[in-house]
């Protein structure tokens, strides 16, 4: 098939910075497709010129229309790095589109400062929630983020010096590559400056006494979350993270949220990944998207319902956990929807959900273990072990 849509990286230096064969590809187009910056760089000649539209998904179904037209869309750096080729390359296959990218922003930004890309965490703050800062924020941590505008910088500071990171030293590189090529510089908890839209924010954190932060290592804290006491304790919790294995780009779904904390250090420990949160009380799930975005993963999906009928038509899962509502009819709902090679991790404190558990291994295999935990407490003038509840734990794997 022959490639009709081109997707070209263009930088601040225009028509001039492109390579030959890039430059033919926009010579060569009917249509251009870009934004108002991109589109002007591009001399008038008569042809036909779209700019971005909002939302962008009219983007996308106006070039499906637009099939066998040579069209050329410009797009800042690396389209394929939190850019437009993402999004087109969900919706044109790869051999109808040729892609060339320029120089991205997060490349230019490192060689600015001095930066190891390798050791440097790429955001994106364009249209996404800064909460999600909190997955990456800790003390030395080192984050070049795309602005969404000429705010970012600002809402950055004030958000870092909330969780005690004011003393973290903030650049703002404005329109790199370009004649007007600027930096400015300030800490986060005295940031003052004046910045254009279009920029690129670099982050050096430094943490004072008491910064707020959490590893993304399985086991946080109970207290990091807001919960009525409906929580899998830390113990627990980090064992079964453990046996349910996230990996970058899978899915979980957590049954019986609560206020979320599995579904959310799921996410939290791996890249891309995903999770479903079923939970039938509004009030629980209102703590869960508080936690979601206080914990970095604003991203978590809250779903409203109970099992096993809420699971119909949900996205098909790569593990599941289920902390809540343990019935017969729930496991073998989800049995069923786990792929193979999906995992299974469930839990009971109660005589009754032990014998689902009991029973599901009988009928399944898998692994059965009693979690016991105590906690050293004050008795009277003196210290002793006060034991939890005991953690019925099941896993299993589908053949």
């Amino acid at each position: 098939m022959t490639p009709w849509l081109s997707v070209v990286g263009i930088g601040e230096d225009g028509l001039a910075g492109l390579s030959q064969a890039a430059l033919r590809l926009v010579e060569d187009a009917e249509i251009l497709i870009g934004g108002e910056r991109h589109l002007a760089m591009v001399p008038p000649d008569g042809r036909e010129r779209i700019a971005w539209p909002s939302p962008l998904s009219v983007l996308v179904e106006r070039i499906a229309t637009l099939r066998g037209h040579r069209i050329a869309v410009l797009a800042t750096g690396d389209p394929m790095h939190f850019g437009i080729g993402t999004t087109l390359a969900r919706h044109v296959s790869a051999a109808e589109m040729t892609v060339i990218p320029g120089i991205s922003a997060f490349s230019l930004a490192a060689a600015r400062l001095g930066w190891p890309l390798d050791r440097t965490a790429m955001l994106t703050l364009h249209g996404r929630p800064i909460d999600s800062l909190a997955l990456h924020v800790h003390p030395g941590a080192r984050l070049l983020i795309l602005a969404h505008d000429r705010t970012s910088p600002a809402a950055v500071a004030a958000w870092l010096t909330a969780r005690g990171f004011g003393a973290s030293r903030m650049a703002a590189l404005a329109h790199m590559g370009g004649a007007r090529e600027a930096r400015m510089e300030g800490r986060a908890d005295g940031w003052s400056e004046e910045v254009p839209d279009f920029h690129t924010l670099a982050v050096d954190c430094v943490a004072g006494p008491g910064a707020a932060w959490h590893p993304r290592s399985a086991g946080l804290p109970d207290d990091a979350f807001r919960h009525d006491g409906k929580i899998t304790k830390r113990e627990a919790r980090a064992l079964a993270l453990a046996k349910l294995a996230p990996h970058p780009g899978a899915r979980l779904w957590d049954v019986g949220a609560g206020c979320g904390s599995i579904a959310i250090e799921w996410m939290r420990a791996a890249d891309r990944a995903e999770a479903i949160a079923l939970e039938p009380r509004a009030d629980r799930r209102a703590l869960a998207a508080l936690n979601a975005a206080h914990l970095g993963v604003p991203g978590l999906r809250i779903v409203d319902g109970a099992a096993p009928e809420a699971l119909a038509g949900l996205d098909e899962p790569d593990a599941v956990f289920l902390g809540g509502g343990i019935a017969r009819e729930t496991i073998a709902a989800v049995c069923r929807a786990l792929p193979s090679g999906g995992r299974l991790v469930a839990h009971a404190v109660t005589l009754e959900s032990e014998a689902e558990l009991l029973a599901a291994r009988a009928g399944h295999g898998g692994d059965l273990v009693r979690l016991s935990v105590a906690r050293a407490e004050a008795v009277g003038p003196f210290t002793g072990w006060r034991p939890a509840m005991p953690v019925t734990q099941w896993a299993w794997q589908k053949p």
